[in-house]
């Protein structure tokens, strides 16, 4: 989703989310996103089952592979599933793409850990 809101990318953050939040009643991990047609469902105790190289892989283009790049950039997508909301308990900051962005989320009263990381953002280290 950040991707295709790259030109808002200053007025966004990413939550940063405990991972007790797979003890979460109802809680599932999908390997992809989970509207994909080739998606699995996981209980959190699968989560070796994730294809952590791919989700975490800061590219997932593969010129002349388009079916790689399909799998990937799905794959890249990989979430966890929570029943009704996420209580403020379990978040523990968040991502912003510069200063810029950070002093508007704490200007908000944002009282958490926030890391600037362009890259996350589809940006160069350095630049925007």
């Amino acid at each position: 989703m950040l991707f295709k809101r790259l030109n808002e990318a200053g007025s966004l953050c990413v939550l940063r989310v405990s991972t007790q939040v797979l003890a979460m009643q109802g809680a599932v991990i999908s390997d992809q996103n989970a509207a994909s047609d080739y998606v699995r469902f996981l209980h959190p105790s699968q989560w070796r089952e994730l294809p952590f190289d791919d989700i975490f892989a800061a590219d997932w283009r593969h010129p002349g592979n388009p079916i790689a790049y399909w799998r990937h950039k799905s794959c890249k997508c990989a979430e966890v599933l929570v029943p009704h909301r996420v209580e403020s308990q379990f978040l523990s900051g968040a991502y912003v793409i510069d200063t810029a962005a950070e002093r508007r989320l704490l200007d908000l009263g944002f009282n958490l850990p926030i890391s600037i990381d362009p890259v996350l953002f589809f940006r160069e280290r350095g630049g925007a």
